[in-house]
């Protein structure tokens, strides 16, 4: 047996050990990927060099949740999130610093990591979503899991809101308008998927600059696709179990799909529109990559998953 063979048996037995030793922990965390996972790339029409790039900043952020919140912070990783480091990152220049590591998914060969001062702010943020999910969790349905995820975060949190005390009081005020808006089943699409809005235009907001107001709008845009996205991907299931989904009131009207692709294409119409308003200028090709083809690669996933033919006129427009 050569010695790269036995490497990869190593590797995979590594992974096996550390999964089943984490598998409870596991299990709960999963949840937090609710709602998010929308923005992430299209690989298909990246550089090398690209793909590479974007993987370091991902690794980044996952080498940073590890470091400052072990574990099950690790756990709570999001696309949605890599996506704020590199548009932030592009924005303000800020000097990154590049390392190679292992980790336990990759623990014979090292990964490159890119790691700066947003990456921190980035994870800061990724655990404040996931405290909150899980205070979420357990209100609507006092789940066990989610029980052991407000204990496993909260300290953590704390320590976030003392550092970010204006901004998590604004996250908290979105997620509570959006929590009571959702008990009430609002039909408002606007309404309801501004809430979510207004949350993502707040993580946004790096620092209170010029830059400040399109960073909102760019991101407030973005919110709504997310929530709407979120939505349309799972209708099915939320028309099965019965739970809240502001679609399911129009989802028997003749021309709902293409109501829906209106309405999304609309949202990433605003959001693009603001975001080439910021002279962002490093990796601007995989920021595009994300918000012009990656968004629209999930949609279409989507739609194959629910055997829905997609027309040529939206295959052109992607």
């Amino acid at each position: 047996m050569s010695k790269k063979i036995k490497q990869q048996i190593n590797q995979k037995i590594y992974q096996a050990k550390w999964y089943r030793k984490n598998e409870k922990l596991t299990e709960t965390m999963i949840r937090t990927e609710n709602m998010f996972g929308y923005i992430t790339i299209y690989k298909p029409e990246m550089k090398i060099k690209d793909f590479s790039t974007y993987r370091a900043y991902y690794c980044g952020l996952c080498r940073m949740l590890r470091e400052r919140y072990g574990i099950s912070g690790q756990m709570t990783l999001t696309y949605d999130m890599t996506f704020l480091i590199l548009l932030l990152t592009s924005l303000y220049e800020c000097p990154t610093k590049k390392e190679t590591c292992r980790c336990a998914v990759h623990p014979v060969q090292k990964k490159e990591i890119l790691i700066n001062e947003i990456t921190q702010y980035g994870a800061d943020m990724n655990i404040v979503l996931s405290y909150h999910h899980f205070v979420d969790d357990w209100k609507d349905e006092h789940k066990k899991k989610a029980m052991i995820g407000i204990r496993s975060f909260h300290r953590r949190y704390e320590k976030i809101k003392n550092r970010y005390p204006k901004k998590c009081r604004e996250i908290e005020k979105y997620l509570r308008e959006l929590s009571d808006l959702e008990k009430k089943r609002e039909q408002n699409l606007d309404k309801v998927s501004g809430s979510f809005g207004k949350l993502m235009a707040e993580l946004m907001v790096y620092r209170e600059d010029i830059w400040k107001e399109e960073l909102r709008k760019t991101g407030f845009y973005l919110g709504k696709f997310i929530y709407l996205m979120d939505a349309y991907d799972d209708l099915e299931k939320d028309r099965e179990e019965k739970n809240y989904n502001p679609l399911l009131a129009i989802s028997g009207e003749e021309n709902f799909e293409e109501n829906c692709y209106g309405m999304l294409t609309m949202m990433m119409a605003e959001c693009t529109e603001h975001f080439e308003k910021l002279p962002c200028v490093e990796n601007i090709e995989i920021l595009r990559n994300i918000l012009y083809a990656g968004v629209w690669n999930k949609y279409q996933t989507i739609r194959k998953k629910k055997n829905i033919e997609i027309k040529e006129e939206d295959r052109d427009d992607k």
